[in-house]
């Protein structure tokens, strides 16, 4: 019998790592199409010299101040919301579970659009004042949970979601009529974007990330127990409360520096994880694994497409990965049945 389930989980991990291999070369060719496509009109041939240090001093300014900045921060992003979105989901045993759905993104908005207000410029807003915002808003998804009937109703509980992230945003716009020259920041900044950020804005954030990455490898094992119930949990020496406090920390973590450095993104953390289960099925450690390459995936591709769709012009981030996340949330809903977490 033990042999039997060794050899089971042997051909589940095999099955696994195709579509993880998948994953990683389909990343690898959008950070080339992220390279190649962009502000300045470098050929693919000065890219590539740029990227070994030669080059002319144009293609080396266009790449390595315009571009791969960009490209690194958008993976970064991407990773952060899509991880945050797994683990959000599977706490709650909701795969409508999302950042953006639930407000944690909009009250990390609702904040820095404060901290631009009271004279913060959108280049030296610290990933703290996102944090807090995005700490707020999974406090108010954790209280949602905890309502009877709310927590195992997905769809009541976005509708909960959109109707806390209505309020925010409706706040927001009354910032933006209090001072013109935020109004016009806020508005820049709330439609997402990574176009023209510098690295310095990661540099500030990545120590937050790097935590959130840590206590993620920590809360993987504990999560996989919280799957089989708290009761379960318990009973293999876990404990809920702790967990879904450290997860609540963690998602705070991730959103609030992946909002300090693109805005608010929403979808992000609905749609990486629906096709990471796609292909690990409910195990949450493998859909971790493979959120690390889809959600850099998605945004950076995303991103190549708002600056091909309607160039030399560009359209923002955050309305690309809203028209890519709408259908996916349609067809979840309309499908009648969730996936199993």
């Amino acid at each position: 019998m033990v042999e039997r389930q060794h050899q089971h989980r042997l051909v589940a991990s095999r099955a696994f790592i195709p579509p993880l291999l998948a994953a990683g070369f389909f990343l690898l060719l959008v950070i080339l199409a992220s390279l190649l496509n962009g502000a300045g009109p470098v050929s693919a041939i000065d890219v590539l010299a740029a990227l070994m240090g030669a080059g002319t001093e144009e293609a080396l300014f266009v790449v390595t101040e315009l571009r791969l900045p960009r490209t690194i921060i958008a993976l970064i992003t991407g990773m952060a919301l899509g991880l945050a979105g797994a683990i959000l989901q599977s706490m709650t045993r909701n795969p409508l579970a999302e950042p953006g759905l639930l407000g944690v993104s909009a009250g990390s908005g609702f904040f820095v659009a404060l901290a631009i207000l009271w004279g913060a410029s959108t280049t030296t807003i610290t990933a703290m004042v996102a944090q807090l915002g995005a700490l707020a808003g999974c406090a108010l998804v954790i209280a949602a949970t905890r309502v009877q009937g709310l927590g195992n109703d997905p769809v009541r509980l976005v509708l909960a979601g959109a109707t806390l992230t209505s309020l925010l945003m409706a706040l927001t716009s009354m910032l933006m009529l209090m001072d013109q020259r935020a109004a016009d920041e806020i508005r820049f900044w709330i439609t997402g974007s990574v176009a023209g950020k510098s690295l310095s804005m990661l540099w500030a954030t990545l120590p937050f990330i790097l935590v959130g990455l840590a206590l993620i490898a920590i809360l993987a094992r504990p999560l996989a127990a919280m799957a089989l119930g708290e009761k379960a949990a318990v009973g293999l020496g876990h404990h809920p409360g702790q967990i879904r406090f450290l997860i609540t920390i963690t998602v705070a973590l991730l959103v609030g520096s992946a909002t300090a450095l693109a805005g608010p993104l929403i979808f992000v953390g609905l749609v990486v994880p629906f096709i990471a289960r796609a292909f690990s099925g409910p195990d949450i450690r493998k859909t971790l694994w493979l959120c690390v390459p889809i959600g850099p995936a998605v945004v950076l591709g995303a991103d190549v497409v708002s600056r091909l769709i309607a160039a030399p012009a560009e359209m923002p981030l955050g309305v690309v990965t809203a028209l890519i996340g709408a259908p996916v949330l349609l067809a979840i809903v309309r499908a009648g049945r969730m996936p199993s977490l």
